[in-house]
């Protein structure tokens, strides 16, 4: 549908076609280097954060939620995924995103199936708490508006929100699941 309607309209007025795609293009590229700028910033922090060690007294407050959540018993699991929460809750889904795969592969055990601790980080990734929305306030800032930080607190309770429904729905289809596998 995209490729007929460039097609049609190359034909139809070519001069707004190229001067959309260039345009397109150029605003693209920009958004692109500004998120960057963001995400380096987020990324160092969250770099610092590992370095100092920080990363793992996150990991030992978030222990007890992280143990009844996701049911994992092995501290670097348990450290990745409180990273892996703390970036999400900063608003960086896409930079928490490595932290999220180590996660998973330490979880793996091979079988080729996702386990429980896999799904619920899947979930609770899609779903992320966000204390903070950094690059949806870049976005609104880049597109020029007015207050771009007035979203944090619909933000704040969507997101527990869904998250709260989410985890509840994983647990209540694993039940679903283990009691059919009996």
């Amino acid at each position: 549908m995209i490729l007929a309607s460039l097609c049609f309209l190359t034909i139809k007025n070519p001069t707004v076609v190229l001067n959309e795609m260039l345009n397109s293009s150029k605003e693209a590229l920009s958004l692109s280097i500004e998120l960057c700028g963001v995400y380096v910033v987020w990324l160092g922090i969250l770099e610092i954060v590992e370095a100092s060690g920080l990363s793992e007294k996150i990991a030992k407050l978030l222990r007890p939620l992280i143990k009844k959540v996701f049911k994992v018993n092995d501290p670097i699991t348990e450290q990745l995924i409180a990273m892996n929460l703390s970036a999400n809750m900063l608003g960086l889904g896409n930079a928490s995103t490595p932290l999220a795969i180590k996660a998973i592969q330490k979880m793996d055990t091979g079988s080729c199936i996702a386990s429980f601790p896999m799904i619920m980080l899947i979930v609770v990734n899609a779903t992320s708490i966000q204390l903070l929305p950094t690059t949806v306030i870049a976005l609104r800032e880049n597109a020029g508006s007015l207050n771009s930080a007035d979203i944090i607190l619909p933000t704040l309770i969507t997101t527990i929100f869904t998250t709260l429904v989410a985890v509840f729905l994983v647990n209540l289809c694993a039940k679903i699941f283990n009691r059919g596998q009996k």
